[in-house]
């Protein structure tokens, strides 16, 4: 219980970080990671569509 308090702060702290002083990197990859779920949702999507068909 200790160590997940510790990796989850320390991730906190990391992203503020990271948002504060790289702030086209953290936009870079949220770009990158909402891209990689909108292609599953459309994957998704189309799986069912097919399916249905």
């Amino acid at each position: 219980m200790f160590w997940k308090k510790v990796f989850l702060w320390g991730g906190v702290a990391f992203l503020i970080y990271f948002v504060a002083f790289r702030p086209d990197g953290a936009a870079q990859v949220c770009r990158s990671v909402g891209g990689g779920l909108m292609a599953m949702a459309q994957g998704m999507g189309d799986f069912l569509t097919g399916l249905t068909t």
